[in-house]
């Protein structure tokens, strides 16, 4: 209580100082209630330094608590309505700023069939053998106070680093996936697709009878993560990351078209210029004239785990096959 009461004395002296300033400005014979505007100045300063007080110990507390709190404070009669109390947190920037809700790119709730993970264990060791899809979300903002969002899909060689294939759309339906299936789709054929592995989430666009079907009709492999763990699909949420955080980063887009064109500039720029630290600093459409392992300029455990695994099944078998 007695700091509350050191709080309104200040207060007092702070708007006493501004209620005379004022007063000297104000035109003679002009109207003034002082003992109002003192009464308001008050209140005001009372409400900052009380919500201020109560921050010190929680400090997300919400103004719907506060108002409780202040309003418990006064036993009821309070000085400022809610209204008012509300405007004075707004005013001063005291609100608790919501945590912007991220909209959900993957919905693996649905009754469509999916397929076992083929890559948890698998090396490439040329390009075409392994890609990795996913979708990301990129905001659209039509005002100041309004934005909508965009789903931009990728596809990305897991060997050589290259996005080959992407699509920007203002839904989450399956065709945009399949857009951007159809751009990597160029570069093989139904001979080598049969060496090709194609990696993603379980979300109904990569699950669909539209996208599966395409990949079978070129002998494409489908696999799919087993659970919602992200590093069961580390490479292509790396990628979304460096599109977003990296190259697209401190970019604002009023519409659609404005987010494809600077996607495009993008991804051309990644594949043809952006050296990869996972390449041995090459670009990725350089990675992917290579074939056989390719140094990395950090240590992957994964790779390693993988390695040490398969050359264990090696000698298991050997030793199972003498022991016959």
């Amino acid at each position: 209580m007695r700091k509350y009461l050191y709080l309104s004395a200040v207060c007092v002296c702070m708007a006493l100082c501004f209620v005379g300033c004022s007063k000297d400005d104000d035109e003679p014979g002009g109207k003034y209630d002082e003992k109002k505007v003192l009464s308001r100045i008050v209140n005001e300063e009372f409400v900052i330094q009380f919500v201020s007080g109560a921050r010190e110990h929680d400090p997300c507390l919400g103004g719907k608590k506060l108002w409780h709190m202040y309003r418990k404070h006064f036993e009821g009669n309070s000085p400022v309505g809610r209204d008012r109390f509300e405007y004075i947190l707004d005013k001063h920037n005291l609100k608790v700023r919501k945590k912007k809700r991220k909209p959900r790119t993957t919905d693996s709730r649905h009754g469509l069939p999916t397929y076992p993970n083929q890559a948890k264990s698998y090396i490439p060791t040329q390009a075409n053998r392994l890609w990795v899809s996913d979708i990301t979300y990129i905001p659209i903002h039509v005002n100041e106070s309004k934005h909508i969002f965009c789903y931009l899909s990728l596809i990305l060689d897991a060997y050589s680093k290259e996005i080959v294939g992407w699509a920007v759309g203002e839904t989450l339906e399956t065709s945009h996936c399949i857009h951007a299936l159809r751009m990597a789709l160029k570069r093989v054929d139904v001979t080598s697709g049969k060496e090709l592995i194609h990696h993603s989430d379980r979300g109904c666009q990569y699950a669909s009878k539209e996208y599966t079907s395409l990949l079978r009709e070129y002998g494409i492999t489908i696999s799919m993560t087993e659970d919602g763990n992200p590093k069961d699909n580390a490479q292509a949420e790396r990628i979304n990351n460096t599109l977003k955080n990296e190259l697209l980063k401190g970019k604002s887009f009023c519409d659609i078209k404005e987010v494809r064109e600077a996607v495009e500039k993008a991804v051309l720029f990644y594949n043809t210029e952006r050296p990869h630290m996972s390449i041995n600093m090459m670009t990725p459409q350089e990675a992917a004239t290579h074939t056989g392992e390719i140094k990395k300029g950090w240590t992957s455990y994964r790779d390693i785990a993988i390695k040490n695994l398969q050359t264990e099944n090696i000698i298991t078998n050997k030793c199972l096959s003498l022991g016959a």
